[in-house]
């Protein structure tokens, strides 16, 4: 059966289908990884969106459910070089097709995924229809255009009720902005007791557990569509040590008066070179966003610059100067070094430590 990918620039890809059938329209955009296709799908901050990979074959070592970052993907549509039916690996449990049609998430393949990048790159991401109707392009091309992108896929993605993962060591609250399994995986391995709380929740509600620490996690869409987010960020602020990770790092940038700005066509991929100032070194990070802070903004804030991407420069990471709070905005969970990022997560609970057995001093 025929696919085809339409453009807002009228641009269409036809291609072959795999994965479900039907229609679906989102935000065009690519991801630069050679593998983690999984990780991908089940990414909640792709809520929205139709993801492009530009490594051309995808599906050779099928699927596995450990290997997954949400029990449910949010993706609108999946486009690939090559697709291979029949997965060869020995943790495969199931074919990316078997998991495409349960997710009814529309595959296109066959398509000249390197023209598409590279028309992403110059103009930008852009909304895009996937199909295997038999509607004209005429027809699609102006649906397409007549979509608005959506502004709420945080309140999509985020936890509709509180729930608790106990451990004997501190007790951090985990905002769900569209969290990531391996958030959840990084602070249980240091034996945290971990309380999830949607996105919505007030700081009095998040007060109300009696934190040692905030932790805010990556999310999809744009920062600036959270403004009650940024207020009660803005509330806890000194009264707990706080560490976000991509949109966890730009509500914090927000509630410290920064501001954030759309990327022509986004970080997206595992392979993001980020220097720390600190000690000088890159580290190769993991990374999915569309928006990041501005280095301009930084000047008028209480925030000092301790990481910049070496790719376009733009920041990566930010720590207050005077209360316990710091973010990066790539993904020391994902492990693509495999563990170089891995000790933010350390630093988070040492300045837990200190807050809490300094006599609540700045980390």
């Amino acid at each position: 059966m025929k696919a085809r990918l339409i453009l807002e620039d009228g641009t269409v890809f036809t291609g072959e289908h795999f994965g479900a059938e039907g229609e679906s329209i989102g935000e065009v955009v690519f991801n630069t990884g050679m593998t983690g296709y999984q990780e991908v799908l089940t990414d909640p901050s792709y809520c929205g969106q139709i993801v492009t990979m530009t490594y051309p074959l995808i599906g050779n070592y099928g699927c596995t459910v450990n290997d997954f970052e949400s029990t449910r993907s949010f993706v609108r549509g999946f486009v690939v070089r090559e697709f291979a039916p029949v997965p060869s690996h020995y943790t495969s449990q199931f074919s990316l097709e078997d998991y495409l049609k349960r997710e009814r998430i529309i595959g296109i393949a066959g398509i000249d995924t390197r023209k598409l990048t590279r028309i992403l790159r110059v103009h930008g991401t852009m909304r895009g229809l996937l199909t295997t109707g038999e509607e004209s392009d005429e027809v699609l091309i102006e649906k397409v255009r007549a979509f608005e992108l959506p502004r709420d896929q945080v309140a999509q993605v985020t936890a509709k009720a509180p729930y608790r993962l106990p451990g004997e060591g501190r007790r951090v609250v985990l905002l769900d902005l569209g969290t990531k399994m391996g958030v959840i995986r990084s602070l249980r391995t240091r034996d945290c007791d971990v309380i999830v709380l949607p996105a919505n929740s007030s700081a009095s509600d998040i007060l109300a557990w009696k934190p040692q620490g905030l932790m805010m996690s990556n999310g999809p869409g744009d920062p600036e569509d959270l403004p009650e987010v940024v207020e009660s960020v803005k509330q806890l602020l000194g009264k707990v040590p706080i560490f976000g990770i991509c949109m966890g790092h730009q509500v914090l940038s927000l509630a410290c008066g920064a501001k954030t700005e759309k990327l022509t066509f986004g970080h997206r991929g595992v392979n993001h070179p980020v220097k720390d100032l600190k000690t000088g070194r890159v580290y190769m990070t993991s990374q999915n966003h569309g928006y990041v802070v501005t280095s301009e903004s930084l000047k008028h804030t209480d925030l000092e610059l301790t990481h910049f991407n070496q790719n376009d420069g733009s920041v990566e990471g930010v720590k207050h100067k005077s209360v316990p709070a710091f973010s990066v905005q790539y993904h020391p969970e994902a492990k693509p070094g495999p563990d170089d990022s891995d000790y933010l997560f350390d630093d988070f609970i040492h300045m837990m430590d200190s807050y809490w057995e300094g006599g609540k001093k700045d980390a």
